[in-house]
């Protein structure tokens, strides 16, 4: 039996099924999550079928949570999607059901749960959930489903601008694109700043500190943040700036929390940098990552290593 079997199985098994993502969403995160969970109400009418975690943070265009009781997981099936390790889980109820199933495509550091798909060439989570979907003739998507999905494939993909979209992955979109939803609608919206984000966008290009082999960066302080009326999830349609520019090859986005710790965004158009994400509490994928910085010491210290990357690919 193989994994994708073993998953449709157990939904099978189970008349209450709880759907968890990561903290602070992306379009994968929610496009996975509840994409799932559309799939799974429109296969299995009746099944209960819940979608948790934290606020959406400026996705609600794509879907809203549910807030659950406890004792919904009694005996419940509970599914995480797209998120490598727990901590990132959101709502920390995940290990209270019958039952974990782990769905991902980030590296499988942490292989939690008791059931585990991880496709690290999939492009998204999202995708990964089409292919399950178009995997079975007992699973029926539908245009609520098909629409979330598509929202995440292009999401994590740049609208198919990253190294990881594959044939597959436009085979999967195509497909999605036979249901009834306004793709240009949501490809509008996925894409939209406010004009305080154009604004720290112009600050980015401004600011941005690039080496002779490509490493860059830019420091973002909460006064900057609170000067033009930014919180710290709206700074995620900025990280791609960089890579429009053709001398950057490496680069972070250093993004100070009210706490006073940076988050860090690490994106590359070579580099691996996950593992330089893992040492210092991050990690994903070889080329987008994610990290932390106690302080400006070792916010110096992630670009020094970003710097040492970028010199070492262009050897």
């Amino acid at each position: 039996m193989t994994v994708l079997e073993e998953i449709l199985a157990t939904i099978k098994d189970y008349e209450t099924i709880v759907i968890h993502r990561h903290k602070r969403p992306d379009p994968d995160a929610i496009g996975s999550q509840v994409g799932l969970a559309e799939l799974l109400r429109h296969s299995f009418p009746e099944k209960q079928i819940y979608q948790v975690g934290g606020p959406v943070e400026g996705l609600d265009y794509l879907a809203t949570m549910q807030d659950v009781p406890n004792e919904v997981y009694a005996g419940a099936l509970v599914i995480v999607t797209d998120t490598a390790n727990s901590p990132r889980i959101s709502d920390d109820r995940y290990d209270q059901g019958a039952k974990l199933i782990k769905i991902d495509h980030h590296p499988n550091d942490e292989p939690y749960g008791d059931l585990v798909w991880v496709d690290t060439q999939a492009s998204s989570c999202s995708e990964m959930i089409a292919t399950f979907a178009l995997t079975f003739s007992e699973l029926s998507l539908n245009d609520a489903a098909a629409r979330l999905l598509y929202a995440g494939i292009v999401g994590d993909t740049g609208r198919f601008l990253y190294p990881a979209t594959t044939p597959h992955t436009l085979e999967v979109a195509a497909q999605l694109l036979r249901y009834e939803f306004d793709s240009a609608k949501l490809n509008r919206e996925l894409e939209q700043i406010p004009m305080s984000v154009a604004r720290l966008a112009g600050y980015v290009y401004q600011n941005l500190e690039i080496d002779p082999n490509g490493a860059a960066r830019v420091i973002l302080p909460q006064s900057l943040l609170q000067e033009y009326g930014i919180v710290d999830s709206q700074t995620a349609a900025i990280v791609s700036l960089p890579g429009v520019i053709d001398s950057a090859l490496a680069w972070g986005i250093f993004v100070q929390q009210p706490e006073g710790y940076y988050r860090v965004r690490l994106r590359s158009k070579g580099p691996v940098i996950n593992e330089l994400a893992k040492k210092h509490h991050g990690g994903g994928h070889p080329l987008a990552s994610g990290a932390n910085a106690r302080d400006l010491a070792e916010v110096e210290t992630i670009y020094q290593e970003i710097q040492a990357l970028c010199a070492d690919y262009q050897k």
